[in-house]
């Protein structure tokens, strides 16, 4: 389900859909000026927090967590922290959270002409990083792009040239030749001649995982497809797997999903949503423990909009939406517009809506029972931005999923889906130091995950104030 926003003259637009609304601000820090404090000048203390650690045990009230460098150094009772020096953060009242993380994101920032050349904003695409920053989110696994958009991306990040997210990508995704994503995808179609495509493409863009597109659609308002067939996916993710890269699939049913577990595949990134999984697909995700990622959120903006424009004038979209596009969106429903691909007609695009509104809650159920199995979900929004990420704790939580689940869904499971789970993912000593600080209870209400009074990404606080974001200038929340 690879969407991203229409624009004019890009035959890509059946991968550009309803995302134009989820745009964000700029993160790009040219040094440590642009953080609350030096970088790494001295140890920070946060005391007297309450933290939850994102592996989904009970809070712990009136702990200190020490950060030093770039890592949780200490993590325990406050009384062990009294006679360290460095910066004191009082915690009374605070909740620490893990960073969270989007396992299925997209960033903006390319378009392609109608004679097939592509053109990149880098404005764009730092623009959505930003996103994420200001909305909590210290890392996103970007699962299909053109690798000139996000490669450029994630090498600045690494280099400390941008500060955003950790960047995780795929570059280009695997497909068969006019299959579902094959505008952002190498083609293949039979082995061994796939091996030479796989190979440039894992040494020109070295994927950190490898997203695999595994579905003839067919569903909803969309035609039949080539798919690949099951020898050349079982030989694609051996291929990847001996190089040490994880396969996250695209696949949107319960029969090609499973095809592609038995297969060998890591992890799934969506869960079938074409209608009630079985029960036997419940146990077996729970067997298996292989992750899925959520992605409610990408239905849910079908209908959204539509239903509840006011969502725009939230203060997450406010600071990282531009004033005209709201505008412009909220007149698109003022005047009983559908919010259409360019070129795509209403009609379509009303049925399309029509029946994601009766897949999403069928999906919602699909994840409160594989969770209530002891199944793996990490959340991912098929989108852009961080308030995205926000909406889809929201949606799970609708779902009956406790928030304390949630939580995990958002930080640890999402390391565990990319493999990283023993260096980042939970507030633990010796991991990386991303985290959130919030001034109310997760817990219990999982929009206090919006409540953000600082963020911290591997070790480093930063200035919200400092940044570009797309709505305009943004306070620091904390000083």
């Amino acid at each position: 389900m690879y969407r991203l926003p229409a624009r004019a003259g890009d035959k890509a637009s059946a991968f550009r859909k309803h995302f134009s609304f989820l745009l964000a601000g700029i993160c790009f820090f040219t040094g440590p000026s642009l953080l609350a404090t030096s970088a790494f000048a001295e140890p920070v203390i946060i005391d007297h927090v309450t933290v939850i650690d994102g592996k989904g045990r009970p809070p712990k009230s009136d702990y200190a967590v020490v950060i030093e460098g770039e890592k949780f150094k200490q993590v325990g009772p406050s009384v062990l922290a009294r006679s360290m020096t460095g910066r004191r953060i009082d915690g009374r009242g605070r909740y620490l959270i893990p960073g969270l993380f989007d396992i299925h994101a997209h960033v903006e920032g390319f378009t392609r002409a109608n004679d097939g050349k592509v053109a990149i904003d880098r404005r764009v695409g730092e623009e959505a990083l930003a996103s994420y920053l200001y909305s909590g989110v210290t890392s996103i696994l970007d699962v299909g792009n053109i690798p000139e958009n996000i490669l450029p991306l994630r090498a600045d990040e690494r280099a400390g040239k941008i500060f955003s997210p950790h960047i995780f990508a795929t570059g280009n995704a695997v497909a068969a030749p006019g299959g579902h994503g094959a505008s952002i995808s190498v083609a293949v179609s039979s082995w061994p001649a796939a091996e030479s495509i796989l190979q440039a493409q894992f040494d020109s863009q070295h994927p950190d995982v490898i997203k695999i597109m595994y579905d003839e659609e067919g569903w909803g308002a969309r035609p039949l497809i080539p798919i690949l067939s099951p020898d050349l996916l079982q030989h694609i993710i051996k291929f990847y797997n001996e190089r040490g890269v994880r396969t996250p699939l695209h696949a949107s049913n319960e029969s090609r999903a499973l095809e592609a577990i038995y297969s060998g595949v890591d992890s799934l990134a969506h869960t079938p949503l074409q209608g009630p999984v079985t029960e036997g697909f419940v146990k077996m995700a729970a067997a298996k423990q292989i992750p899925l990622a959520t992605t409610v959120v990408v239905g849910d903006n079908y209908a959204r909009l539509h239903d509840n424009p006011k969502y725009l004038d939230e203060p997450l979209y406010v600071a990282t939406v531009r004033a005209e596009e709201r505008t412009r969106l909220k007149k698109i429903i003022a005047d009983g517009r559908e919010t259409a691909l360019a070129g795509s007609k209403p009609l379509y695009q009303k049925a399309w809506r029509l029946w994601m509104t009766t897949q999403v809650p069928i999906l919602e159920d699909n994840l409160r029972r594989i969770v209530g199995a002891g199944g793996v979900i990490a959340t991912g929004t098929d989108g852009c931005c961080g308030a995205g990420l926000q909406r889809e704790l929201e949606l799970l939580v609708h779902a009956g999923i406790q928030p304390l689940q949630v939580i995990k869904a958002a930080t640890y499971n999402g390391a565990r889906l990319i493999g990283k789970q023993e260096t980042m993912g939970s507030i633990e000593e010796g991991k990386i130091a991303d985290a959130v600080l919030l001034s109310a209870d997760p817990t219990q209400d999982i929009n206090n995950c919006k409540a953000i009074v600082l963020v911290v990404k591997a070790g480093q606080m930063v200035d919200e104030s400092k940044l570009s974001l797309a709505g305009g200038p943004q306070p620091r929340r904390m000083n």
